[in-house]
């Protein structure tokens, strides 16, 4: 009986077993020799866009992927063992591996921006569907990497400040109307077919491209003419327009208002170990840390009926109406010809006599207008002796001032007024060729730096260029009372151009002078006055140069243009007035003004 009963159990579990066996079989022989069932595994992706993860394009268009680290290329998901008797279930965790990732770069990309990216030797993908990285229109989800500012210009002598981005965008339409109706914009294709993606396709006719060396030369032989150019190819001889208001030469810039802007990004299309920071590019084009604006004005000479205005209405009175300009630069020059005395007189409206002094309490003006540097190139600078002149030296230093062009001795005199503004070394230099002999220093005595045979000024200005700095050269010249310069005039700021000045300037004119572009230097032969009591139709009229520096580099000037009120309180020009200026300016200066109504 007990016999039967274990044959029995025996029986029952060969039976379960062979069960247990041939389901195991049916389970196993639908998979490849080698291989057992594996719970999913979900490899981690690095988002490179820092944003919202980027779509990934078609799987057909994407190329092979790489090996994951540790399994053999023919057989990613088989593990490699360590040593005989790893445990079977311990599988390594699959990473991306290096390798040169294939780079597309969007073809309106600026110049600069280009060039940064091809510094990376990064092989070029044939397009962006396979393509690793991308580098191009940043998506609205993209972290931005880069942000590129565009300037509309014209050549420099135009009239036209400024139009709003519909009158752009009605140009960018061939539209007949608006101020920029009848001429092309003036682009390079890069920057058209950036904008193109911005605005959509130009109308025809609308716009004219041309190589970036060519772009300046073009405008200049097809004027009226606009264009469109990123901020870093900006150059003296283009007139920046402000658009709705903003212009990205002036410190006050609210990028965030500019409409002439684009952002770019540099977005992953498929996982990659490579980490965005380590590809440099530049943040932007215009970094407002490497901008300095320098304001050059014109005579200043506080007496006369300037000085009596000043003591009747307030020493502040001449700064009214264009304080907030004069003390907007970040350099303001100020050539003041007039010395400071204890015992000057009080002002006469109607003195005959041409021996002029200012009270001391007048520099209180110049500290108001935000006054950084002073130019003492001017023949009344000894009018009251050497003490009153080496007083007024006194003034300037114990307040920080540098000053050039005049000093305690002829070696002072000489000296160049360095002032280095982000990054921006400017060099300021100055004399006096005409004299008269008792207002120029000498070796022993105050007074102007006498030009002499200027060969001293060549010579300093090429030392100075050769240690990085930007000359600007300025001169007490004779006075004439005509816009157009006479051949001396041309003669010896021309000269000093030659040498290597980056700006020459006159500061001895009571009327306001032409201007040229001469050997790579803007030459303005005089700008008129800024604070002194002519109150004739001519000597109303005053420039205030607006010169900008970037990234060591002179980019461009703005003429600011003023009129005097009231013998001693200059304003800002009107609309027509300005406009009727410059014309007469731009003909003086040999310049065709050829804007449509």
């Amino acid at each position: 009986m007990l016999g039967r009963l274990l044959l029995t159990a025996m029986q029952n579990l060969r039976r379960k077993t062979a069960s247990l066996v041939l389901l195991l079989f049916f389970l196993t022989s639908c998979l490849p020799a080698g291989r057992i069932p594996l719970p999913p595994m979900e490899i981690p992706l690095r988002d490179l866009s820092g944003g919202q993860p980027t779509a990934l394009p078609a799987a057909s268009a994407l190329p092979p992927s790489p090996p994951l680290s540790g399994y053999p290329a023919s057989d990613p998901l088989t593990p490699t063992y360590s040593t005989p008797d790893q445990p079977i279930n311990d599988y390594q965790t699959p990473t991306p591996t290096s390798q040169p990732y294939p780079l597309w770069i969007e073809p309106a990309l600026p110049d600069a921006l280009r060039e940064a990216a091809l510094a990376w030797n990064l092989p070029a993908a044939s397009s962006a569907s396979t393509a690793s990285l991308q580098l191009g229109f940043a998506a609205p989800y993209d972290k931005i990497a880069s942000t590129w500012i565009y300037a509309l210009v014209a050549p420099f002598p135009t009239t036209l400040d400024g139009v709003t981005l519909a009158d752009l965008e009605a140009a960018w339409n061939a539209s007949s109307s608006g101020p920029l109706a009848g001429s092309p914009l003036w682009m390079t294709e890069s920057t058209q077919r950036a904008f193109t993606a911005l605005w959509g396709e130009a109308a025809p006719g609308a716009v004219q491209t041309a190589a970036a060396g060519e772009l300046v030369e073009k405008m200049w032989q097809n004027q009226p003419a606009w264009g469109i150019v990123p901020f870093e190819a900006l150059e003296p001889k283009l007139k920046v327009l402000t658009v709705d208001g903003q212009s990205p030469i002036r410190n006050d810039f609210d990028q965030a208002a500019y409409p002439l802007k684009i952002n770019f990004s540099l977005v992953s299309a498929q996982p990659i170990d490579l980490q965005l920071e380590k590809l440099q590019l530049p943040a932007t084009n215009r970094d407002p840390s490497q901008l300095t604006v320098l304001l050059m004005t014109g005579v200043t000479a506080l007496v006369r009926a300037t000085a009596a205005q000043m003591e009747i209405v307030g020493i502040d009175y001449p700064a009214w109406n264009i304080g907030d300009t004069l003390k907007a630069a970040d350099i303001t020059h100020i050539s003041n010809e007039i010395p400071f005395y204890s015992g000057c007189p009080y002002p006469n409206p109607r003195q005959e006599g041409l021996v002029f002094c200012s009270n001391p309490k007048y520099i209180e003006l110049l500290e108001l207008v935000g006054t950084d540097i002073v130019e003492l190139t001017g023949n009344h600078f000894q009018d009251y002796g050497s003490q009153a002149t080496l007083n007024t030296l006194e003034m300037y230093k114990e307040r920080n001032w540098p000053y050039y062009g005049g000093g305690a001795d002829l070696a002072d005199s000489q000296k160049p007024a360095l002032l280095e503004h982000n990054g921006n070394r400017l060099a300021f230099l100055g004399c006096n060729p005409i004299g008269p002999g008792y207002a120029l220093a000498t070796e022993d005595s105050p007074g102007a730096a006498p030009c002499g045979d200027y060969e001293w000024m060549k010579s300093e200005i090429a030392r100075l260029k050769a240690e990085g700095y930007l000359v600007i050269a300025t001169f007490q010249y004779e006075e004439y009372y005509q816009a157009e310069p006479t051949e001396t005039h041309r003669r010896d700021f021309r000269a000093i151009a030659e040498a290597g000045a980056t700006i020459v300037s006159g500061s001895q004119a009571h009327v306001p002078q032409a201007m040229e572009f001469y050997n790579g230097a803007f030459i303005h032969y005089g700008l008129g006055n800024l604070f002194f009591d002519q109150m004739a139709p001519p000597s109303r009229r005053e420039f205030l140069d607006r010169h900008i520096f970037y990234n060591g580099r002179y980019i461009s000037t703005e003429l600011i243009t003023a009129m005097l009120e009231d013998y001693a309180r200059p304003r800002l020009m009107k609309a027509e007035e300005r406009k009727t200026f410059l014309e007469a300016m731009f003909q003086a200066s040999g310049w065709a003004t050829l804007e449509r109504p």
